[in-house]
């Protein structure tokens, strides 16, 4: 005969994982914030343009698993505080690259890392079956929330990722 799971033993440690979770996230968005003065989600773009040296506005959404129009939000406050450069493709004027300015590269050299890029990268090494069984998971905790219709924001932000 099969023991079953300690139940309470297997709902205390979930909560204990969740709550470890929203720890990390925000210890990482505190720490990136007082270093840099930019939110959790600035700095990670400001990361992934740096791996590319110059990379397309829609490359750039679709490496931060992010619709384009948010990304350009983001984009705005970095330009304005001249951490990165936008310029039009010669070739298709539709096309913007998007590239680190000179005191982008130097921020990104005295950087911690980001909880954002730290799950992407997990999530996008890890098996299918892996992945399929945290994204049902995840699911679930959302519709236990009831917040299946919820517009997701950005961690730590009021930003909305329109989809």
């Amino acid at each position: 005969m099969t023991k079953l799971p300690d139940r309470n033993k297997i709902v205390a440690e979930t909560i204990d994982d969740l709550r470890r979770i929203f720890q990390a996230v925000t210890d990482f968005s505190r720490q990136a914030e007082r270093i840099t003065g930019l939110t959790g989600s600035q700095l990670w773009a400001v990361k992934v343009i740096a791996e590319s040296k110059s990379i397309k506005v829609s490359d750039l959404a679709k490496r931060m698993y992010l619709h384009p129009t948010t990304v350009v939000g983001i984009l705005d406050r970095l330009e304005a505080q001249e951490l990165v450069q936008r310029s039009r493709s010669k070739t298709d004027r539709r096309v913007v690259d998007v590239a680190l300015t000179a005191s982008g590269e130097k921020l990104v050299a005295t950087s911690p890392d980001v909880a954002q890029g730290m799950l992407v990268t997990g999530l996008e090494k890890i098996t299918d079956d892996k992945l399929v069984r945290i994204h049902e998971g995840m699911a679930e905790f959302v519709k236990i929330l009831g917040m299946e219709e919820a517009p997701p924001r950005l961690i730590l932000s009021n930003e909305v990722n329109i989809a």
